[in-house]
């Protein structure tokens, strides 16, 4: 499978070309374009069950689609995202997961596992919900921002506004807190954050829809 990433960062797709015999598995709806002789396949998300929990308490879709090349010449498949901004991939080999946040998935490849675990009530009062989608397996995965995107390696202590963090490590520790002290933190305006420990990478975007929600609200109220 051949791919490249077009119209980075703030309108981006992803132009793949896939071979005979090849297939990728995409979200519900990420399809902007197609040739016509590719063979599309409707179904639940990891089956049924998976994929109610991945609808309610995962923030995707009920159903996922897998684009198959059966012809005999290669065939080309156009993705996005609904949210303006950038879109990235991650190669997972050798046993590496990676999480995402609600809405950041777009697709995989075969060989990659999805499924959905318990977040936490930290991820819940984070406006994230009360279950994680992670991925697993061989294989690629591609997800987008909403803005510009960030890979950052934590060593340490980190801490990232609610809102701003669209894929981590399983291996990671999240605690919600306070930037500050707690006039400081109301005076700042900032608020409530997300403090990640331990060692592995983080994906940040740098815009938040709950950031764009409040801006918008007082506007139309």
């Amino acid at each position: 499978m051949k791919y490249e990433i077009r119209y980075k960062p703030a309108f981006a797709a992803i132009f793949i070309s896939l071979s005979p015999g090849e297939s990728i598995i995409a979200e519900s709806g990420a399809m902007l374009s197609m040739d016509a002789q590719l063979s599309l396949k409707t179904s639940f998300s990891g089956g049924f069950f998976s994929g109610l929990l991945k609808k309610f308490f995962g923030g995707e879709s009920l159903f996922v689609n897998t684009y198959t090349n059966n012809t005999n010449q290669p065939l080309q498949l156009v993705l996005t995202q609904s949210a303006i901004g950038d879109i990235s991939n991650i190669d997972l080999l050798g046993g590496k997961e990676i999480c995402f946040q609600p809405g950041a998935y777009i697709a995989h490849t075969p060989g990659v596992k999805i499924g959905i675990e318990w977040a936490g009530i930290t991820s819940w009062l984070a406006g994230e919900g009360l279950f994680k989608l992670k991925l697993s397996g061989e294989g690629r995965v591609f997800f987008g921002a909403y803005g510009g995107l960030t890979q950052k390696r934590i060593n340490g202590e980190f801490i990232v506004d609610t809102g701003h963090l669209i894929a981590y490590e399983p291996g990671l520790k999240m605690k919600l807190g306070l930037p500050g002290g707690l006039i400081g933190s109301v005076t700042s305006g900032e608020g409530l954050v997300n403090r990640i420990s331990g060692q592995g990478d983080i994906y940040l975007q740098s815009r938040s829809i709950d950031g764009l929600v409040n801006y918008l609200r007082p506007k139309f109220f």
